[in-house]
């Protein structure tokens, strides 16, 4: 079923054109991603689908009753409920049809209701209708949902009952998601959805949306979740929509292999078109050939004549460069803890990193990443332990909230002001690498978006030509092919590297070593990603087989320790076990009968000698009550028992 159709959309801020002829459709469970350099009008074309923007002309349709929900980058929920009761505000519909279902029981009981037949009965027809809608939306599983996506969102630690204007922006940020996950509209559009998300809940989220019953729309520069999530890509370019079939990998295979033929076949119609041309000028003349030149050009006239493809966008262009060499040792750090005042957030971290060495910091979110690399850079105090670095290290910082830059300056002063003695064509240079060309230089920091303010902070970087580059986030507001640009500058640099990323592809190809840090200090694992997630599953496979042994050999000692005693408790264990057992099947037995008999009353309410019947109505429906409450009592007990 088609959800969305798209046609010959049309987008103009002022007198650029944003958008052209855009055209697509989403079906039910497409899971679609939108691709495109930063300013391609990625987040724009969400924006104008989700009804938050206007645009130009074409038309945008979707069936009546089809619902879009919208979740832009970074939205926090502001509120100031509790997060259970913000949560809870998503199925006030089903409360509703709750509290109408207690109504309704009440005046079933109703002594003047019970004398009136029609009454009666047509409250009877209300309540299992409402009932059965009830049941289907979901009335008896909401709150199971609510705790399932909270947990899965890092927030199953939290009390909550915790109101949600007293978290921080990443907290709010994944409630929002948290909140539009619960809606569950017909299409789903997410704007840069992994922002703010440690390792672990991106796989979550990744597991979710592939079991999700509706459409996706997603805008994401983590190239491992489109992988793992879309079946299909977008991609804009030059104010133009293009769809690629398959996940984002395949996406790159299909874009190479079209432009290669569409090149083939270009250069190919130009050769035709040259060995024409050169007919036409050589026979044209002779009175002899001339009928056959004359019919090569009205040939050459009717050909549709191929455009050359056009190749990628401009893309950025940097490398980092060392001015001198660190000695072996860059830096160790022995026992140290780690947090803002007095407040701890990671401690006993001992941490040595050498010449060459790519090391990726990995953790859950709040684990005090950021707080270790603002402390090694001295913009923190270290709260215990110490920190040596080498010789000859000199550090480059990148801060993933840029605050290093002046938000008043113009981008070329930003720059130049930092090296004086450069000229200004020099410096220009650099930001044209950076794509900052032509009056872009000229603007105001403050105006420039999330991926601009990145590549200037990147800019900047190169320019100190540092032996030792710590990195927050550098991969955050850069598009999928600036990425790719930093990662080949990153691959080639000649010094020493330690950095923070949630991006699985990015540490993939960076890093020589991972460190992961807890609480409680940190652990070094020597590869890449794939390596670190190996050998953490054998470490859980060894621990599991320890635990085996361990139980094995405590059983065993017991065995051989066994006297009189602990053979009579052994023998008690396993009478108790036994009785446990038959209680279970007892109450499971007990448990289907009541369910058959609640099901053979409620049959006997819609007999017409029954409900017209009121004393034997009300006798039923007080035997249905009796039962459902003594389902309820076996119900827990069989939990409890299990």
């Amino acid at each position: 079923m088609i959800l969305l159709q798209v046609n010959q959309l049309i987008k103009y801020f002022a007198a650029d054109l944003i958008l052209s002829n855009i055209k697509f459709e989403i079906q039910t469970n497409d899971r679609v991603a939108l691709v495109g350099r930063n300013g391609a009008g990625k987040s724009t074309l969400l924006k104008i689908i989700a009804g938050h923007e206007s645009y130009d002309s074409g038309e945008i349709i979707r069936p009546k009753g089809t619902t879009i929900g919208y979740l832009a980058q970074n939205t926090g929920l502001e509120s100031e409920k509790s997060i259970w009761d913000e949560m809870l505000s998503v199925f006030s519909h089903l409360q509703s049809m709750e509290k109408a279902l207690r109504d309704l029981e009440g005046k079933m009981s109703d002594p003047g209701i019970l004398k009136d037949e029609s009454a009666y009965e047509k409250i009877l027809k209300d309540y299992d209708l409402l009932q059965v809608q009830f049941k289907e939306k979901g009335g008896y599983q909401y709150e199971a949902n609510i705790r399932s996506v909270l947990h899965g969102l890092h927030f199953h630690s939290f009390d909550y009952s915790t109101k949600i204007s007293t978290l921080s922006g990443g907290q709010k940020t994944r409630l929002a998601l948290a909140k539009l996950l619960l809606t569950r509209p017909d299409i789903l559009i997410l704007d840069e959805p992994t922002n703010h998300l440690d390792i672990e809940t991106l796989s979550w989220l990744e597991q979710y949306l592939q079991g999700y019953d509706g459409a996706i729309l997603i805008v994401s520069h983590d190239r491992y979740f489109l992988d793992k999530v879309v079946n299909q890509v977008y991609e804009i370019s030059r104010h133009q929509l293009t769809k690629f079939p398959g996940n984002y990998s395949a996406y790159l295979e299909k874009k190479a292999e079209n432009y290669e033929r569409d090149l083939k076949l270009f250069e190919k119609q130009q050769d035709e078109i040259a060995k024409l041309q050169d007919f036409i000028q050589r026979n044209l003349a002779r009175a002899s050939t001339t009928k056959r030149a004359q019919s090569r050009r009205k040939q050459l006239e009717k050909m549709d004549r191929m455009e050359r493809p056009l190749g990628d966008e401009k893309s950025a262009s940097f490398s980092f460069q060392i001015e001198r060499q660190s000695g072996n040792d860059v830096l160790k750090a022995n026992s140290l803890s780690v947090g803002y005042g007095h407040e701890l957030v990671s401690e006993n971290i001992t941490l040595n990193l050498s010449r060459g060495d790519s090391t990726a910091l990995v953790g859950p979110n709040g684990v005090g990443k950021s707080t270790l690399l603002k402390t090694i850079v001295k913009k923190l105090p270290a709260l215990a332990g110490s920190i040596q670095y080498g010789s000859n290290v000199s550090i480059g910082y990148y801060d993933q909230e840029q605050a290093d830059l002046s938000s008043n300056k113009k981008v070329l002063n930003e720059l130049w002001d930092d090296y004086p003695l450069k000229s200004e064509k020099e410096i220009r240079t650099v930001l044209g690498n950076f794509l900052f060309s032509g009056d872009d230089v000229l603007k105001i920091v403050s105006t420039l978006s999330g991926g601009e303010k990145a590549r200037l902070a990147l800019a900047k970087l190169m320019m100190e030509n540092a032996n030792f580059l710590i990195l927050d986030e550098p991969t955050n507001h850069l598009d999928l092919d600036s990425k790719e640009v930093l990662e080949n500058a990153l691959v080639d640099y000649p010094g020493t590297i330690l950095f923070v990323s949630h991006d699985r592809y990015f540490i993939n190809r960076i890093a020589t070593k991972v460190v992961e840090l807890d609480r409680d200090g940190a652990t070094e694992y020597l590869g890449d990603y794939d390596y670190y997630l190996e050998k953490k599953l054998e470490q859980e496979e060894l621990q599991t087989l320890e635990k085996e042994k361990t139980s094995i050999a405590a059983a065993s000692t017991a065995a051989v320790k066994q006297d009189k005693t602990s053979y009579q408790q052994d023998k008690e264990t396993k009478k108790l076990e036994r009785q446990r057992k038959r209680r279970m099947e007892e109450v499971e037995a007990r448990i289907d009968q009541l369910e058959q008999e609640v099901a053979e009353y409620e049959e006997l309410l819609c007999d017409p000698d029954v409900f017209g019947d009121h004393e034997k109505a009300a006798e039923i429906n007080s035997k249905i009550e009796t039962a459902n409450m003594l389902l309820e009592e076996l119900m827990e007990e069989w939990t409890e028992l299990a």
